[in-house]
C-alpha cells in the first residue's frame, strides 16, 4: 500500500518461517553435531528455514530436491506445525531477522537445529 506522503510502497509481508523434523540420523554428521554443541540427548532435529511460498510447496520441493538444503531433503520428515505456531506472514527483513532467531531459540532448549 503507498503512503501519500513519500509515495512509498510498504513491504508486503508474505513470507513465513517453517520448521521441518529431521530423522534422527541426521546426528550422525559431524557437521550438524558441531552447530549443536548444547543438544541434549533424546531430543528432535529440524531444519528451520524461510519463503515466499506456502510452507507446504516449500517443504515439497526440498523434499524433491529443487533448491533445497542437503539436510531438509535428505533427512526432512515432515513440517513442525508446532514449532511455526503463531509465528504470521512476515516482510522479507523481518523473515532473515527471526529466522536465525529462532533457531537458536530451539537451539538453547537442546534441540539439534540445522539452517542457513
Amino acid at each position: 500500500m503507498k503512503d501519500k506522503a513519500t509515495s512509498e510502497v510498504e513491504p508486503k509481508a508474505h513470507y513465513r518461517i517453517y520448521v521441518i523434523r529431521l530423522d534422527d540420523s541426521v546426528l550422525e554428521l559431524k557437521k550438524f553435531r558441531d552447530v549443536n554443541p548444547s543438544y541434549r540427548e533424546g531430543k528432535p532435529c529440524y531444519y528451520v528455514g524461510m519463503t515466499g511460498k506456502p510452507v507446504r510447496e516449500r517443504f515439497k520441493q526440498h523434499i524433491a530436491g529443487y533448491k533445497s538444503s542437503r539436510m531438509a531433503k535428505k533427512y526432512g520428515k515432515w513440517l513442525a506445525k508446532s514449532k511455526m505456531r503463531g509465528i504470521g506472514k512476515l516482510t522479507y527483513e523481518e523473515a532473515v531477522e527471526r529466522e536465525p532467531k529462532l533457531a537458536e531459540k530451539l537451539r538453547q532448549k537442546g534441540y539439534g537445529v540445522w539452517q542457513h
